[in-house]
């Protein structure tokens, strides 16, 4: 027997049922799919799909937790010719099924021997309350059985209601057994409450008194939950609230972060779907701090290179004063830097900027084809590399001048013979 049971059918929330039934009438032969995970294996979803689904959304992935061990699983997946991809996970507990082209990552119940902050050294369990105490939040601790039936030790179910985002038992022993839970704590957050500043006050004492403990985990680690927090709801809100709590020193963002920038570039981005750079950059005083951000994150070269263009042109890349509604100096300095992807970082600058009207024009311009190449002048006698280069410079300025409607012929006839 599970524990507590909630059947979602008998409560207000129907809704996970029907997306439950919908899932998997869409990605699986439901009779097999049942037999295996359901009789065969004792399986239920667990986790963040279980969240999603009780919320009205349709989870991106499906993960389960099982009483069998992972030699079991391995010999009923076999015995029904199911393929196991990726066994990195089975000494956690961990076993990916592929089936029917869908990935099932099943994992055994396990209970924390110990723990470091990072890591965790597990024990297999029969007991799904144990489980269920492991976890960081009550609202990803339910189990969804495949018949609708919800599994709820620490009134998740009633957190997901209510839109309160809280910490299964003392914040300060979940806190400690990852410390990288503090982050996600912000990024669920900014999923499920509606209103910034609903915090209780002893999930942010708890916070402030192990924010050190991030120190010790990997800027990869770090980077992935702060992105997604730096796009979702109410991050302006949980950005300060991380400076306050003292979190930043801690996450590779500077000392000295511009915090008042960041929330007016967030009020400038939210709506215009913005990467997570565009918003961190606000916190970048000057070209050094990227660098330093980039030692701790270990970001990608795009998004690092996005954070030096931002920081770089912010101020001087602007709107023409005399001019507002011209995307004339956007335009210009497109085809004159000339690289694949300006055009996307100046529709990130404009986002940054707030400037959403001149955002949608550039999204509908097509960098123009520059119709003049070094064939045509040395064709025209002109063969010097240095005189070649400059003749080019020279008609693609008169080509802007134009806002490029002249063609090759009238571009050519001012070149001197």
């Amino acid at each position: 027997m599970l524990g507590r049971i909630i059947n979602p059918l008998l409560t207000t929330r129907p809704t996970c049922c029907i997306l439950w039934r919908h899932y998997f009438t869409m990605k699986l032969k439901t009779s097999e799919f049942h037999s295996l995970f359901s009789d065969g294996l004792n399986a239920v979803a667990a986790g963040g799909a279980v969240r999603d689904l009780l919320t009205g959304k349709r989870p991106e992935d499906v993960d389960f937790a099982t009483t069998a061990t992972p030699e079991e699983m391995k010999r009923i997946f076999q015995s029904a010719g199911v393929r196991m991809i990726n066994n990195r996970g089975e000494k956690h507990g961990t076993i990916t099924a592929r089936l029917h082209d869908e990935n099932f990552e099943v994992t055994t119940l396990r209970v924390d021997v110990q723990t470091d902050g990072r890591h965790a050294e597990v024990e297999f369990t029969t007991d799904w309350e144990k489980d269920a105490e492991r976890r960081d939040l009550t609202i990803n601790s339910m189990f969804l059985g495949l018949d609708g039936t919800l599994y709820d030790y620490h009134n998740g179910y009633e957190d997901l209601q209510n839109r309160k985002v809280r910490f299964v038992g003392r914040a300060d022993q979940r806190i400690q057994e990852d410390y990288l839970r503090i982050l996600r704590y912000f990024r669920f957050y900014g999923r499920v409450v509606p209103e910034p500043g609903d915090h209780e006050p002893e999930t942010l004492d708890a916070i402030r008194d192990n924010a050190s403990g991030l120190a010790g985990i990997s800027g990869e680690r770090i980077w992935v939950e702060l992105k997604k927090t730096l796009v979702g709801s109410h991050a302006d809100h949980l950005l300060e609230l991380m400076y306050d709590l003292g979190l930043a020193q801690y996450m590779g963002l500077p000392a000295d972060g511009d915090v008042e920038e960041m929330k007016r570039v967030w009020q400038n981005t939210k709506d215009h779907s913005p990467k997570a750079m565009t918003v961190l950059a606000a916190f970048l005083r000057r070209p050094e701090d990227v660098d330093k951000m980039d030692l701790r994150l270990k970001v990608s070269k795009e998004e690092k290179t996005l954070a030096h263009f931002l920081v770089k042109h912010r101020r001087e890349l602007r709107r023409c004063p005399e001019n507002p509604d011209s995307l004339t100096p956007f335009t210009d300095f497109i085809i004159d830097n000339r690289e694949m992807d300006t055009q996307l970082k100046v529709c990130e600058l404009l986002k940054y900027q707030g400037e959403a009207r001149l955002l949608a024009r550039l999204r509908g311009w097509s960098v123009p084809r520059f119709p003049v190449n070094g064939h045509d002048l040395r064709s025209l006698g002109v063969t010097s590399g240095k005189e070649l280069g400059a003749t080019l410079q020279e008609l693609r300025d008169l080509w802007k001048k134009s806002r490029f409607q002249m063609d090759k012929e009238e571009l050519l006839s001012h070149v001197k013979h």
